[in-house]
């Protein structure tokens, strides 16, 4: 049995970040010794890598622990695994699509920019942003 700081360690994590993945309900130690420390047995680490390995691809916390779930359910098959996948690159590739969007209107708002010479009140940019949250009128 492996203590937090061990295990934390292995998974090359901190044992806060360890303690908030129990808090959160993905990993739970195996047992607790007589002092009442924390012992987890070796898949805790595994599982601690698959949940670093899952927030990497952008999943949630939340979309973490259903994957967990149906790792563990019987009635679970891969193509349920696949459905969550897809759907999250369906999400990453919304959010890629909203930031290019962005990236584009502010290359628009700094080539209207002159950049030197006028006061802040005058920039362009802030006028920009003005117009943009004005009421249409009626």
């Amino acid at each position: 049995m492996l203590t937090i700081g061990k295990v934390a360690t292995l998974a090359g994590i901190s044992t806060n970040a360890l303690r908030f993945y129990e808090r959160e309900d993905l990993i739970h130690p195996a047992s607790k010794s007589e002092n009442g420390y924390r012992l987890y047995d070796e898949a805790a680490v595994s599982r601690l890598r698959f949940i670093q390995h899952a927030q990497h691809c952008g999943f949630t916390l939340l979309e973490i622990r259903e994957l967990l779930t149906l790792r563990e359910r019987d009635s679970a098959c891969c193509n349920d695994v696949r459905r969550l996948v897809v759907e999250k690159k369906l999400q990453l590739e919304a959010k890629i699509r909203a930031m290019k969007s962005m990236s584009q209107a502010l290359d628009i708002l700094i080539a209207d920019c002159p950049g030197t010479g006028w006061p802040a009140n005058e920039c362009p940019i802030l006028g920009a942003f003005d117009q943009v949250n004005e009421e249409p009128k009626t």
